[in-house]
């Protein structure tokens, strides 16, 4: 006698949904507010989380959530809905508020750092236990880490081959739309029977005393709307000519989505195929190959979080350990004079002063100033990555890590600690007339574009013609570059095996 397997049927519609935004802050192609959205009633939930564990977040990265979930807050209300904010502890919270409105679905998008997955996992347990039912989505990656494997069933350690089995896999699935109302319950109780429901500014994420987020508000449009307005600014700008002009900071030539991304505002998957629609449409002149770099780079991000799922301690250690025994330095001054743009190298300059003013930084640069922390003033990438970390608005817990250990050779598929970025070749080639110098260093503006790279080596009647005295308006270079170069490659040989 044949046994047959019990035939599988759809769960239950829910009758009254609770929806977990946690890193995905839109309303469009989500996952789980779509399963939330399909109960009679829902409610929409933001922790700002204080669990053990978890990292706080960065200066810039308070000032971008208090706008994002502004947006949030307005698109949920424009629906009939309303955004329940709390701050606490996310594993006490979120199974008293589900059991206080009588939910039988708790549903949120997963995160991949391990303390966030312990806490999704043991919130997922108590409701279980409780009778509540707990789902889990993608709603943030293109593929997920636990998806992509080696030949051998293993996590994958160079990009190349990780992206090749990703786009084995299957294309990105088409967006999920926004749903068209929020089903709220009748009433939502000032108080939860839990610490009382907030406001926005409860949570004390801007700056005030000093206010020092006035170039942040001058470049960007958090939420939603700002992420689809920079992707169709994108494709009808910067995206012909992706591949040739991404590496050049004097353009606007990058996406500039990595914030809205960081947030959820926009997914992967909206990118992926708003991009490709506008190639096949003939929409934007860019070609094949640009359209093919760009979902390389958002490639990028998805090899970062399959790093970070299998290696949680990615912003602490490092991935190969015989960096271990690296003889970095403790350099106090060097390292504000780093974080202040104040090195003397003007390329370094621009970029650390671009990041300060705006919360953003273009990636060449990026590595440009990874470099020059790292080998030329010898100073562990772990300062770096937490500055970033605390002034970026696209602080990523994996893309940043993930990042600095590729720029340090430490991490997986690194570039090799014996590639030393030389900041002035570096400048001459990307920013070729000082554009990019002179926005952001304008003490320099004055210098031809011959001299604007090395400034110590313009005659004393130049410096004095632009207004510069060295040491004085500008600062002298913080080392030597031949100097550095070569200390940098004796303490990678130190290493053993090397």
């Amino acid at each position: 006698m044949t046994n047959l397997a019990a035939p599988a049927f759809p769960a239950p519609a829910p009758r009254r949904a609770l929806l977990w935004f946690r890193s995905d802050l839109r309303l469009e192609d989500n996952p789980a507010l779509a399963a939330a959205a399909g109960a009679e009633e829902a409610i929409t939930v933001f922790v700002d989380e204080t669990n053990a564990g978890l990292r706080p977040r960065g200066g810039a990265s308070r000032w971008w959530l208090h706008f994002s979930l502004q947006a949030l807050s307005d698109a949920v209300s424009a629906r009939g809905g309303k955004l329940v904010i709390l701050k606490g502890d996310s594993l006490v919270l979120i199974p008293a508020l589900a059991a206080r409105y009588g939910c039988d679905l708790v549903a949120w998008n997963r995160r991949y750092g391990k303390v966030e997955r312990e806490t999704d996992a043991a919130i997922k347990a108590d409701l279980k236990a409780s009778g509540i039912r707990a789902e889990s989505f993608n709603g943030n990656l293109l593929y997920e880490p636990m998806e992509v494997r080696s030949q051998a069933g293993g996590p994958l350690r160079v990009f190349t081959p990780f992206w090749k089995a990703c786009r084995a896999l299957r294309e990105p699935p088409t967006p999920l739309p926004a749903p068209e109302r929020m089903p709220m319950p009748g009433s939502v109780p000032e108080s939860l029977g839990i610490p009382q429901a907030l406001g926005l500014t409860d949570l004390a994420l801007l700056p005030t005393k000093p206010d020092w987020a006035g170039g942040l508000r001058a470049t960007w449009q958090p939420g939603a709307a700002g992420a689809v307005r920079r992707v169709s600014e994108f494709l009808d700008g910067p995206m012909e000519g992706y591949a040739e002009n991404r590496d050049r900071p004097d353009f606007q030539s990058t996406s500039m989505l990595a914030p809205h991304l960081a947030f959820g505002e926009i997914s992967p998957r909206q990118i992926w195929h708003a991009t490709e629609a506008a190639f096949l449409a003939g929409e934007t002149t860019s070609n094949r190959r640009d359209v093919d770099k760009f979902f390389a780079e958002i490639g990028w991000r998805e090899f970062a979080y399959h790093l970070l799922f299998h290696y949680p301690d990615l912003a602490t250690a490092n991935y190969q350990s015989r960096f271990d025994a690296f003889p970095w330095e403790r350099n106090d001054a060097a390292l504000l004079a780093w974080q202040q743009g104040q090195t003397g190298y003007p390329i370094v300059d621009a970029g650390m002063r671009e990041l300060w003013q705006t919360g953003f930084m273009h990636n060449r640069v990026r590595m440009i100033v990874a470099s020059f922390l790292i080998k030329h003033l010898m100073i562990d990438w772990r300062a770096g990555e937490a500055w970033f970390w605390d002034t970026l608005c696209d602080a990523d817990p994996a893309n940043n890590a993930a990042s600095w250990q590729w720029v340090a050779g430490a991490g997986a598929d690194a570039a090799p600690y014996f590639r030393i970025f030389n900041p002035f070749t570096q400048g001459e080639k990307f920013d070729p007339k000082g554009a990019y110098i002179r926005r952001y260093v304008p003490e320099l503006a004055g210098l031809g574009d011959d001299l604007i790279h090395r400034p110590w080596e313009a005659p004393p009647q130049v410096l004095a013609r632009a207004g510069i005295t060295l040491g004085t308006t500008y600062p002298k270079p913080l080392v030597d570059h031949g100097f550095a170069r070569e200390r940098a490659l004796a303490a990678f040989k130190s290493l053993s095996g090397d």
